[in-house]
Order: C-alpha cells, then structure tokens, then sequence
C-alpha cells in the first residue's frame, strides 16, 4: 500500500456518513490518506503525473462489485465521471459497476475461485460490514482493505397500508421484540424477511431481536422460536422478499397466505419500491423504537497488494466523488442517507416514514461481531436442522474452580450445554458422549445418551429430558486422565456412520487437557484416519473447545482441521454456548 499515491480530488472527512460507529473506518481512510500523499509528492517532483493531454488517453478502467442495491447509484456515479471527465492523477475514471449479492461475493473470496469470481474486480461495495468483517476473520480468503463507508440505511419493518394502519402506524411506536410479536403471532398478518445467512438486512434484524429476546425469562427458548417463524417466509434475498409482497396491495390478494404483508427491509430499499410502485401502492415503514441498525455500505479495495498503483488511487478517488456534494446528491436521488445528522425529510417520507415514528433512532450500543455470530448461529441450528453428538471430558482436571467463581470446570460446563440445548428445536438430533480413561471397561469414553431427535419419546421421557438429565448427572472421574485420541476417533466414526441428510452434522468435543493415555493411537494416526473418514458430500465437521489453559489448542487445531471443523479457545466455560454458536457458522459457510 505504501507505494500508492494520494488520487486527485481526495477529501479527507468527505466519504459518507458522519457517526460515531464509523470510526474504525475513519482511522482506515485517514491512514490510507497520509500513506497515499508521500507517493503524490515523489510522483509530481518526478514529472510522472501529467496534466497536459486528454484524460481519456490514459484512462484507468475500474471494475466494481456493489450490492443490488447501490448498484444502480454506483452506475450512476459512475455516469458522472465519465461525463464530467472525473481524474485520477490525469488519467479518466472508466468504472464499470456489476451488481452482486454480497454474501456471492463474500463466498467468491472465502473459496479464492477464479470461476466465481473473485478475481474479477478491483473494488467492492457491499450493503453492510458484516460481510468485509467475515473476510478479515478469515485469514486464508483473497484480502479486502476497508477505505472508508460511503452511505448507510437503517432497518425497519415495511407493511402493506392496510397492515400499517391496523397496528396504528405513524403515530404508535414499536420496539423489535413488540413488531415480531405483532406479525408473527398474527394468521393475518405474515413477516418476510431476507435469509440471514444470505441477507445483511436479515442478519441485523435478526440479531437485534435476538439481543432484545435474550433479556427476557427464557430468552434462548423465545429467541429460537422467532428464528422459526421468520425462517418459514424467509427468502434467499431482500428482491425475492419484496416479490412476495401482495401485487395489489389494495387488493382481494392481501389475504392469500402464501402472501407476506410485512418485510423486514432496509429504508433504501422500501424508497426504491415505493418510487416504481403504482399510486397507492407504497409500502409504509416502522422504525423501531429501541433502535434501527445501519447498513452501512463500506467501501474495500479487493486483493490490493495485487493491484496497478492506477488501479488503487483511480477506486479511492471514485470513493471520494461519492463522498463530494455531486456524489452525495447521486447516493440521496437513490434513496441512501449521506448524513445521519441531516436526514433529508422527503427521503423519509419516500420510503413510507413519518413522524412521530422514531426515523432518527438508533440502537444505544452497535451490534458486536460476537451478537452476530450468535445469531447467525442460531439460525443456522434452528433453521437447518441439526445433528449433534456432544462429547465432554470427565477427567479429574475438571473438577478445578473456574477463576472468580465458586463452581468447577465441569459445572459451569454443564450449565452452557443446558443454555445451549434450550436452542434447538424438536427436529433437532443430539446426543451425550463422555470420556476419560477406561470409564466403560477398556473404553476411554461412554454413550450416555445416543444422538436421537430431541422430540422422539423413549421409556415415557423426551430425549430432550434425558440430555437434561444427563448433564446434571456428569461428574469427574476420581484420578481420571484424559483419553483424548481413541474416543475422538470413535466418536468421529459414529458421527460420519450415522450421518443424516438434510441437516447440519457436526461433532463437538469439550476438553480441558491433552491427551494423556500412551497406549492410545499417535495424534498423526488419528490426523490421518480422520481425513479418510470425511467426505465432502457428507460434511461432519469437528468442532473442539478448549477448555482452560491447560488444554492444547495446537494438538486440537490439528486434529479439527482434518475434518473441515475448527478449534477454540475459552478461559471460561460459560462461553462455550457462543462458541457453538460462532464454530456452527463457520463450518456452515465452508460447507
């Protein structure tokens, strides 16, 4: 990046929306300015700029990949330039913009697959940094560098007039948990939304109303149970949401079923369907009352250490006309907020807003990484369908205190695993394995509960019941070691041999030491007998956690990695739940 130079025309502070949650983002843009403007002095002492031929005899092609959504704005800025003979370093910008699903093109990048793309743009504008986040966590994916967001959109609910008016839209307010309620415990009143998993809009809402359930008595339960409802008219992208919408919104067909009345959407892109709609036909948008999250549109230059000095200063020099008063009024005409501090009223009211509905509002604290992976996680558990086979070390090292409370390893394990089970849903298929040494004969590990359908009966109890049981009943095995390889590598053949179609299958494996048994098979037998039983059609990821700091994260890197599964890390057993959570998403997106 150093040898980059400063473009023509960059101006610091004038790259979108001024907020608080933007100021990562900003110390990116403002390292990349003072980095950049060393190279344009060096560049213009040399004479390498030139300023006195036509810009078009030196143009800089850019190709850009944006969200459907922007994508239309982008064109048209990228119209701008070309019209107005917009420059970097004398050279014409010649930008070509391609519209592409974010999480496509986060997928591209992840797979580093030149036949999906990923190789096929210099820039990127998804619709939220929740998709430049997943590729910065990913170490092995195509890079990304973040220069800056160049627009946001909050989200709301957006329903059919005669839905609005029946809750008492404009004038009564809503909070996340309370429009949920309203419309998906409602016969008549159905919500749509985009597939979290595929849709930022989707995944935000989401994971608000997960972080609001989750105060509540039961949260996990409440949490799931809306994950359900939403995912049953769920669809793989916010376009196909709005096709389900009624086609006459005045009409008779606002009672099909198969009709959603309500969307979870952002506000751009209920102004975009309400400026095409037929007159009377416009949506109407509640903001709820404990805060919108912002699609925030980041701006990334995409494998940049590859890139043309040109190509790099022509991408941050269109980022700056985005950011420029013509730029700005471009992104606004297209229904995008420029400036969370002056919010244009006939924006809001195009997009089916009105006072007192709290347009302004947003969220006390931003959404964290790990709330979205929860999230994500739990939709991915509870939408999928899930099989799991849980295995927990019983060795006497568990039953050390856990700093700064008055329980053990294995207590406030059991009490993770009884939050985590409270997530799934019937359907699901769990099990409860655990190991030590020789804990059943010659055996270092015991099938306590064989992995079944949580809502299957046996004996007069649900399977549900006997996991519960089951997790109250674990205790430490007095001067009991920890026989870490062959109970991996048989629960590992069980999972692979019982493997069951159509849902997430994956093992998970809790320990807090290495492997302590020498009569056992060598940790490279196991590495390599674990990469002959995984098959890429049949994917059964292990997932290990690490338990305290006396648990090798090194040998369970290793061994997870040779099934496509990862390994973490947790000082405290209470966070073995969200790690669940966050391994579930990760081995899903590489599924």
């Amino acid at each position: 990046m150093g040898r980059h130079s400063l473009p023509d025309g960059f101006r610091t502070g004038a790259t979108g929306p001024r907020r608080r949650a933007r100021r990562r983002n900003v110390a990116l843009t403002t390292a990349l300015v003072f980095v950049l403007a060393a190279g344009t002095a060096a560049a213009v002492e040399g004479g390498v700029l030139s300023f006195g031929s036509s810009c078009w005899d030196s143009a800089v092609r850019l190709r850009v990949a944006a969200a459907p959504g922007i994508a239309p704005a982008l064109k048209d800025a990228a119209g701008y330039a070309r019209d107005n003979d917009v420059t970097s370093d004398g050279s014409c910008l010649d930008v070509q913009v391609t519209a592409r699903e974010a999480y496509q093109v986060t997928d591209a990048l992840r797979s580093k697959s030149k036949e999906k793309g990923a190789t096929d743009f210099e820039a990127w504008v998804p619709d939220s940094g929740v998709w430049v986040n997943r590729i910065l966590a990913d170490g092995k994916s195509i890079p990304v560098t973040p220069a800056g967001n160049i627009a946001s959109s909050p989200v709301g609910v957006a329903m059919i007039p005669t839905a609005a008016k029946s809750l008492g839209w404009p004038r009564k307010t809503y909070s996340w948990t309370e429009l949920a309620d309203a419309t998906t415990t409602s016969e008549r009143l159905k919500l749509g939304a985009g597939d979290p998993s595929r849709s930022a809009t989707g995944l935000l809402a989401l994971t608000r109303l997960t972080h609001a359930v989750g105060k509540a008595k039961d949260g996990d339960i409440l949490a799931a149970a809306t994950a359900k409802a939403l995912s049953l008219r769920a669809s793989d992208s916010d376009s196909q949401a709005l096709d389900t919408l009624p086609r006459d919104l005045s009409g008779a067909e606002q009672g099909n079923p198969k009709r959603n009345q309500a969307l979870i959407l952002s506000e751009q892109a209920t102004f975009a369907y309400n400026t095409t709609a037929d007159s009377g036909d416009d949506l109407d948008l509640f903001y709820p009352k404990d805060g919108s999250p912002l699609l925030d549109f980041p701006f990334a230059l995409v494998d940049e250490p590859a890139l043309t000095t040109d190509e790099s200063r022509a991408a941050l020099r269109f980022m700056t006309l985005l950011g420029e008063p013509d730029g700005r009024r471009i992104l606004e005409k297209h229904g995008f907020r420029t400036d969370d501090d002056d919010i244009p009223d006939k924006l809001v009211t195009r997009a089916g807003g009105s006072a007192p509905q709290p347009y302004k509002e947003l969220p006390e604290e931003p959404v964290t990484d790990k709330e979205i992976d929860e999230a994500l996680g739990m939709w991915t558990i509870t939408v999928r369908s899930t099989r799991l086979t849980t295995v927990v070390d019983i060795s006497t090292s568990m039953s050390k205190p856990v700093p700064g409370t008055s329980e053990s390893r294995l207590e406030v394990t059991k009490a993770a695993l009884s939050q985590a089970l409270a997530t799934f849903t019937p359907e699901d298929e769990v099990g409860l394995w655990t190991f030590s040494r020789k804990v059943d004969g010659n055996r270092d590990y015991r099938v306590l509960v064989p992995t079944e359908r949580l809502g299957g009966r046996a004996a007069g109890s649900t399977q549900r019941d006997l996991l519960s049981a089951a997790f109250d009943s674990l205790k430490p095995v007095k001067d009991g070691a920890t026989g870490l390889y062959d109970t991996t590598l048989a629960a590992y053949k069980e999972a692979t041999a019982s493997y069951t179609k159509g849902k997430f299958n994956a093992l998970v494996l809790l320990t807090d030491g290495a492997n302590e048994d020498p009569g056992s098979i060598s940790r490279s037998a196991l590495v390599t007998q674990l990469r002959q039983l995984t098959d890429a059609d049949r994917p059964v990821p292990l997932i290990a956690i690490a338990v305290g700091p006396e648990a090798d994260k090194k040998e369970l890197d290793e061994i997870a990695e040779a099934t496509g599964g990862s390994a973490h890390l947790v000082t405290d057993p209470s966070q073995i739940h969200s790690v669940i959570l966050k391994a579930v998403v990760r081995a899903g997106d590489q599924n």
